[in-house]
């Protein structure tokens, strides 16, 4: 129960002062249980001040069983150095590989999409649990996960046993963002670990890259996520790259592609399958290691790299925002912020729910 409740108490424990001079000017001691009435003076103060204690306490066990929810400060009490501790490890790590920050905040989309953003694709599989890492989106794709074990080290050291790594993952990727130019926000935390994963709900939850606009509208709604969500989070795609193996049929197959665009790819992509599919392209062609708007002018030009992506831009209902990302980058900036704390809020283990874990490959 401390666990749960150390950051509520921890702001309000500094309000016992203020109790102590309300309790040492009050005469009358007729709001005090009648046993301690009659304590002396220095009791009645001790005793005042518990029953104080004990009914923040109280109300704080409470209201936190009732509706635990994520804040932005949550840890500023418990693990104030959490930020320094993230980025001492996180930023090395995109500075000596870029790439890496697209990794960590495709980790962060592919955990919430499966079970809400509960660390469970950070689990490897064992005994008695298939992990969600050799699902079909992830296996021979998601990456990044040493550079989590090292963030979660670090924080480790700073504050043991207190940050999930549910929420080291959600401020890792913020900070991924921002290093590689994009928007900052202020990350809500509180999040805890689960203790299972979902090989299945990774199969069938992660929106694949041969989805139309209906299913990936379809897909984001069933996370609370609106088109419009959908349109601002896929600009994720400004930045990493992805395998022949799923962009194969788009170069080889589609009509809603730019001719050139396609030849140039198909260079590096073999047309059967199994060969070469594990060959790497770009998202966004100009800049794939800066977070800004090029990935919606590609779009526009019929130069996705991903049959999905060009289905934000195809003739349908998601066109006059594909442009107005174009057309201003404040514009997919803000919407992408908005987005990411949304996605951030799906179905997070709070309160006594899950566990922290020490290490985010297993449970504790």
């Amino acid at each position: 129960m401390a666990d749960v409740h150390r950051e509520r108490f921890s702001s309000y424990k500094y309000l016992l002062p203020a109790f102590d001079r309300l309790i040492q000017k009050t005469s009358s001691r007729h709001y005090l249980p009648s046993y301690l009435a009659n304590a002396p003076h220095c009791d009645y103060i001790m005793a005042a001040r518990a029953v104080v204690l004990f009914s923040l306490v109280l109300a704080l066990v409470i209201a936190g069983s009732a509706s635990a929810q994520l804040s932005t400060g949550f840890y500023s009490y418990s693990c104030p150095d959490m930020l320094t501790a993230v980025r001492s490890a996180l930023h090395p790590a995109i500075a000596r590989e870029r790439r890496v920050g697209a990794s960590i905040v495709r980790l962060f989309f592919h955990d919430c999409f499966v079970q809400g953003c509960d660390a469970s694709l950070l689990l490897d599989d064992a005994p008695g649990m298939q992990g969600e890492k050799n699902a079909a989106p992830n296996k021979n794709s998601a990456r990044g996960f040493e550079v989590i074990d090292a963030v979660k080290a670090a924080v480790e050291r700073a504050c043991p046993g207190v940050v999930s790594c549910a929420d080291v993952l959600a401020v890792a990727a913020e900070e991924s963002v921002v290093f590689l130019g994009g928007p900052s926000w202020e990350v809500k935390m509180g999040r805890r670990d689960s203790t299972t994963a979902s090989f299945s709900g990774a199969n069938n939850d992660i929106p694949p890259p041969t989805s139309g606009l209906a299913n990936l509208t379809s897909l984001f709604a069933a996370k609370g996520l609106s088109q419009k969500d959908m349109v601002a989070l896929s600009g994720a795609h400004t930045i990493g790259l992805a395998r022949c193996t799923n962009f194969r049929d788009h170069i080889y197959n589609d009509t809603d592609i730019d001719a050139g665009f396609a030849k140039s790819r198909q260079s590096n992509c073999p047309r059967a399958t199994g060969s070469g599919d594990n060959n790497l392209a770009p998202l966004d062609l100009q800049t794939p290691t800066v977070f800004e708007n090029a990935y919606y002018k590609n779009l526009v030009q019929k130069r996705a790299l991903l049959h999905s992506d060009q289905e934000l831009f195809n003739g349908g209902a998601a066109d006059a925002q594909v442009r107005s990302y174009v057309s201003s980058q404040e514009a997919f900036f803000k919407d992408f912020v908005v987005g990411m704390i949304k996605m951030g809020d799906v179905a997070p283990l709070t309160g006594s729910s899950g566990q922290i874990r020490k290490n985010c490959r297993r449970m504790n």
